[in-house]
């Protein structure tokens, strides 16, 4: 494909060859397309495109030339102008996506129309927008969109060509502005813009997240490659001037694991959570801090204790896998629910804020989720980031323990790696069967007390 632009004083020639997509709407052969005569002479030099559509059938080359006036953009009409030389420009440069150069010759055409209209043309942008993006040419999709929301403010497809283009270029930051506003102006708009905004505004929670671990606030604002870059670097740069059991450090790890992890999916990949909120190591970190949590074991054993007032006194009570409530022994407060994607029973049917699901394999873990989370039966689910937090690289990351380590030492090892609360107290995990002989020799080994059937962590 050959290109050649030639310039004059008072006006920009482009001259193009292009390929006709097949089955093309509205191109005719040896039509030419004038522009609308301008009443007042000191807007007529420039004001004229030709496009020329010759003889030719589906998938062959086709010359296309036009004229565009410079000069400013400051005007409605001048702000399409100055899109649609961009678009012009792109396309001298040989593009081979057939779709892009379909659109922006749709944009040329409806722009040099006898009598031009205002949505077309709108319509036209936004389409060469969505096409560039199709076709990988974001920095083209930037332009476009940029344009678009210069020309109408109020456009929410405007606005969601600027948040997808945005997102697609790495600025994930300005993406999320650009989708809050959409909705704002769609009143909610889409379930996928929704999920993207989600997904962005995660990723941008850990790394505020690291950026305040590091002392860098600016780690958030930068482009997405850029901030991979400098988060993997402050990571390797705290490790070694840390270490790897320096609180900071966990959180660091916690926060890049969650970053990382985002990057490749999305924060909860199914559908069925009945409208439960997906939660990530962040999240999670943040619901516990600052709390005194107690982990409470099950068995008949403990519910004869008669420790429900002391248990339901704690800020955030969790319990486990088929757990059942005894007001007087155990307590009926749950705030978390911790379970293995193996176990059953009444625990996934009971009411509870958050609901962890344990599981190694990330086919088992999406099975529970699927089969036996129930709807509307939990605010909020840990997601894949919380799925296996004893022997997740990007989190603790300890592949010493049993591919399915006990759900009450899986939780009571989370606590303790995240370090946020000032009491840890694991009740009944003293009692025989509870823990494995290796779990239990870490638990008593970290223990900063033994009272009973109560083990205080911190």
């Amino acid at each position: 494909m050959g290109a050649a632009r030639k310039r004059s004083r008072s006006c920009c020639w482009y001259s193009v060859n292009i390929v006709r997509p097949t089955g093309q709407a509205g191109c005719e052969d040896d039509v030419t397309v004038r522009g609308r005569e301008a009443l007042d002479r000191r807007r007529s030099p420039c004001r004229c495109f030709r496009v020329t559509w010759a003889e030719a059938g589906a998938g062959t080359l086709v010359g296309m030339k036009f004229r565009l006036r410079p000069g400013s953009v400051a005007r409605a009409e001048d702000m399409l102008t100055a899109c649609v030389r961009e678009c012009a420009a792109y396309l001298a440069t040989g593009p081979t996506h057939a779709g892009l150069v379909a659109a922006v010759g749709a944009l040329v055409v409806e722009h040099s129309d006898h009598e031009p209209s205002a949505e077309r043309a709108f319509d036209a942008v936004l389409k060469v927008g969505r096409a560039a993006l199709d076709a990988g040419e974001v920095r083209l999709a930037r332009r476009v969109a940029d344009s678009a929301v210069a020309l109408r403010n109020s456009s929410k497809g405007a606005w969601r060509l600027r948040g997808e283009a945005l997102e697609a270029d790495g600025r994930e930051h300005e993406a999320i502005e650009a989708y809050e506003r959409y909705q704002a102006l769609a009143g909610g708009g889409t379930e996928e813009v929704a999920r993207r905004l989600t997904l962005l505004r995660h990723k941008r929670a850990a790394l505020v997240e690291a950026g305040r671990i590091v002392s860098d606030a600016l780690l958030a604002e930068r482009p997405a490659p850029e901030a991979k870059a400098a988060l993997t670097g402050a990571v390797e740069r705290e490790l070694a001037g840390r270490g790897a059991a320096d609180p900071g450090m966990r959180a660091l790890a916690g926060a890049f694991g969650s970053y990382a992890r985002l990057s490749v999916e999305a924060p909860m990949e199914d559908p069925l959570l009945g409208g439960s909120e997906p939660i990530g190591v962040g999240d999670f970190r943040a619901q516990v801090k600052g709390r005194r949590v107690c982990v409470v074991a099950n068995g008949e054993e403990l519910a004869g204790r008669g420790l429900g007032k002391e248990i339901d006194s704690y800020d955030l009570v969790i319990r486990l896998d088929s757990f059942q409530t005894h007001p007087a022994g155990t307590g009926e407060r749950v705030d978390v629910h911790a379970v293995s994607h193996r176990s059953g029973g009444p625990g996934w049917r009971r009411q509870v804020d958050t609901r962890l699901v344990f599981g190694e394999k990330p086919s088992e873990w999406r099975e529970a989720i699927r089969s036996r989370l129930v709807p509307g039966a939990q605010r909020r689910v840990g997601d894949r980031s919380l799925s296996r937090p004893v022997r997740d690289p990007a989190l603790i990351g300890e592949s010493r323990w049993a591919v399915d380590a006990g759900t009450g030492f899986t939780v009571a090892r989370l606590l303790d790696f995240l370090d946020v609360s000032p009491a840890i107290d694991l009740f009944g995990f003293a009692l025989p069967g509870q823990l494995r002989p290796e779990e239990r020799q870490w638990v008593l080994s970290h223990a900063r007390g033994v009272d009973g059937v109560r083990i205080s962590l911190r």
